[in-house]
């Protein structure tokens, strides 16, 4: 086993980097490369792959808005319910399509590809793009479904700073309180793509460390890219325990 690699417990998937949204916190930027998207069969077989050799208790799904690309989320997420890895999550802005029978299909689908940690993206930044009656919509189809919902809005400098960003974020999340729907803590905005172009007068000139980067000598989730990459190999070009067993920080 690889040494850097021995507490592996988590796999994620970037499904893409198209997106709904046009969110200025945004850390990806602009979104300009957007056409690609994790392949279904090989992101599938990826988790199999890791989950017979370590003790995966977590694999994600997100983007962009991983929801565009419904059958590569649905494969993955089939996988880990088969292999009974225990926490199986989406993070969605759950704007993927206005039509009420696509939002309604795509709520019991993934119920029954055994979802059962769906982290919804609601904020003021989301909601100056993206439309909240259509969230609400799929988070109430959701809900029926019996997926488990957490609302995970993102929040400038802290939680806590009185800040119209934030105070719109607190509006917004009153506005779910009839769903009961819980609500996560969320995130703290990390100054770097958009974030750090529209937001700068939030932020001190000097960058805090990134709280989201890994530890390259003791690699925790394993990330895939939508073109494939992950550890500094390419899972299209190379089978994903070769790429886990030659990865060198």
């Amino acid at each position: 086993m690889n040494p850097h690699i021995r507490n592996l417990s988590k796999i994620e998937f970037v499904v893409t980097y198209a997106c709904t949204g046009r969110c200025r916190h945004c850390s990806e930027g602009d979104h300009t490369n957007c056409g690609e998207h994790i392949d279904s069969e090989i992101a599938a077989d990826a988790v199999r792959k890791i989950a017979a050799e370590y003790d995966i208790k977590t694999v994600m799904t997100f983007g962009g808005e991983p929801l565009l690309h419904t059958d590569a989320v649905y494969a993955i997420m089939i996988s880990a319910t088969e292999l009974n890895i225990p926490k199986r999550q989406v993070i969605t802005n759950g704007y993927f399509s206005k039509n009420a029978v696509k939002i309604q299909e795509v709520a019991e689908r993934l119920a029954a590809c055994g979802v059962n940690d769906l982290l919804l993206s609601v904020d003021a930044f989301h909601q100056e793009t993206i439309p909240l009656d259509v969230v609400k919509q799929f988070a109430a189809e959701a809900k029926k479904c019996g997926i488990p919902i957490r609302i995970q809005p993102a929040w400038l400098v802290s939680m806590t700073d009185d800040n119209p960003y934030n105070r719109k974020t607190r509006a917004i999340l009153d506005s779910f309180v009839d769903m009961e729907l819980s609500v996560g803590e969320g995130n703290v905005i990390f100054p770097e793509g958009n974030a750090r172009k529209y937001l700068a007068e939030y932020f001190t000139d000097e960058l805090p460390e990134n709280p989201y980067v890994e530890d390259p000598h003791d690699v925790q989730c394993v990330s895939f890219s939508p073109n494939g990459d992950v550890l500094g190999g390419n899972v299209y070009e190379r089978d994903i325990m070769e790429i886990i067993k030659d990865y060198v920080p």
